[in-house]
């Protein structure tokens, strides 16, 4: 179904109707890949986030099997393994977000993240594949860009707490942004 409507200059225009579903199911999307990025970044914060908003009420998976994620105490135990995480990062001996144990669940998180924010959006399957395209995306470019500021301050750390501010800040922004 189009519409037709005529310019300035009486030439005929075709434009499409509004969408509201589709564009929320392209934002649901979009989304969804953004928090699988948050995922790559740092495989906890994404679904300690998405956790977090379905018990702010932000987020509606009452009608899904992941409604569990926003029980009392699910976002506090993924907060606290978030926080591990961000601790662990730090320690020297901690392998490579490629080796592929780091890597296979930087997909997995990503994947039920994306998932989580497509079933409230009625998207279960895109949601969970855009979150693990998005955590590829997070892992590889976290991995670059990590390295690139390490070379640039001269050491990790830094670049390491950096990752860690734009991993959390982006989770909220991505929250905050939910329809």
């Amino acid at each position: 179904m189009s519409w037709c409507l005529l310019s300035a200059d009486h030439a005929a225009v075709r434009m499409k109707p509004h969408r509201p579903s589709y564009n929320l199911h392209i934002m649901t999307i979009v989304l969804a890949l953004l928090i699988g990025v948050v995922a790559g970044l740092r495989a906890m914060t994404a679904p300690a986030a998405v956790s977090w908003a379905a018990r702010a009420g932000w987020l509606n998976l009452a009608s899904t099997g992941l409604a569990f994620l926003g029980s009392a105490l699910t976002p506090w135990i993924l907060t606290a393994l978030a926080l591990a995480e961000l601790v662990a990062d730090q320690l020297p001996t901690t392998p490579s977000r490629k080796a592929p144990l780091g890597f296979g669940a930087r997909i997995v998180t990503g994947a039920f993240s994306g998932a989580a924010l497509g079933a409230a959006g009625g998207s279960f399957v895109a949601g969970a594949i855009a979150g693990a395209i998005g955590a590829v995306i997070g892992t590889f470019g976290g991995h670059a860009s990590r390295a690139r500021l390490a070379a640039s301050f001269g050491r990790d750390r830094p670049a390491a707490l950096i990752e860690d501010a734009v991993a959390i800040g982006g989770a909220l922004l991505i929250m905050a942004a939910l329809p």
